[in-house]
């Protein structure tokens, strides 16, 4: 619980933080705003669409009497809109991230900077940096599909589809959210997917008390794109914490090394220390 409540101290730390820098909140919502405008269409078509889609899989049902046929299709056309809802609450991050990449780049690296210490750039060109970006967030999404798919299926089982399924389904929908946010300064810091999931699964509570409130204000049209700055912002405090504490066994182990080597040799050498910088004020 307190992990849970450690992540959302982060959000919150985020938008105060965007809030006090009215400049920054402007600047990181224009991404947002268009990718908000290409997600409603997507999903107002969806709306019209889900129930012939429905109806075009289930053939077979065609001759069920009533009121079988339209609990059964009708139930069917919530489940697909939900799983059009649930790809749209993970891609929008993702495509919002890769439209706004410069923005967002820029405001994670002022966060850095204004915590104290160095704000770590990639060194990379732009048409670089957006490539690494799209590979990716393409390899998250075919992750996120997989889980969707089995979610889906696992969404006919009665009661069970109905309460549990959902819960985990935004278990797994914020735990994706929070990796594309802070791929953000992670990659920055010149860490790969593989070793951002890895170091994510290490503190799995936290990161969930980060993204699945995310994931639940993000339901609500407008609010994903207001929260967004924030987000970035948020997850950035979050990654300056969560790689001081990976790196600080190293750190210590240096320490002791340099210090044992030292001894043999009659140097006093010190080992440097890890981190980026001093320890941030606490966020609550």
């Amino acid at each position: 619980m307190r992990d849970l409540a450690g992540g959302f101290g982060y959000l919150l730390a985020g938008q105060r933080w965007v809030l006090r820098r009215g400049r920054w909140l402007g600047f990181g919502l224009l991404p947002g705003l268009v990718s908000l405008v290409l997600y409603a269409g997507a999903l107002i078509g969806l709306g019209y669409g889900a129930d012939d889609l429905a109806a075009w899989a289930t053939p077979f049902a065609a001759d069920w009497s009533a009121p079988w046929l339209g609990l059964f299709r009708g139930f069917l056309t919530a489940l697909v809109f939900c799983l059009g809802l649930f790809l749209a609450v993970i891609t929008f991050t993702a495509v919002t991230l890769l439209i706004g990449q410069p923005f967002y780049e820029s405001l994670s690296e002022e966060v850095d900077r204004s915590e104290g210490g160095d704000a770590p750039e990639s060194g990379l060109p732009l048409w670089r940096e957006l490539w690494i970006s799209a590979r990716d967030s393409v390899r998250v999404l075919v992750r996120v599909a997989l889980y969707g798919i089995l979610l889906f299926a696992l969404g006919f089982i009665p009661v069970v589809g109905q309460t549990v399924i959902p819960a985990i389904g935004f278990c797994v929908s914020g735990f994706f959210l929070a990796e594309e946010l802070t791929a953000v300064a992670l990659a920055r810091r010149g860490v790969e997917l593989g070793d951002r999931l890895a170091l994510l699964r290490t503190r799995r509570m936290l990161v969930l008390g980060f993204g699945v409130p995310l994931v639940l204000s993000f339901l609500v049209p407008l609010v994903a794109v207001f929260l967004m700055p924030g987000a970035v912002a948020g997850a950035t405090l979050m990654v300056r914490d969560l790689t001081r504490e990976d790196e600080a066994p190293e750190a210590g182990a240096g320490a002791e090394a340099g210090t044992d080597a030292g001894a043999g040799a009659g140097a006093g050498a010190k080992a440097p220390a890890g981190g980026f910088g001093p320890p941030p004020p606490a966020y609550s």
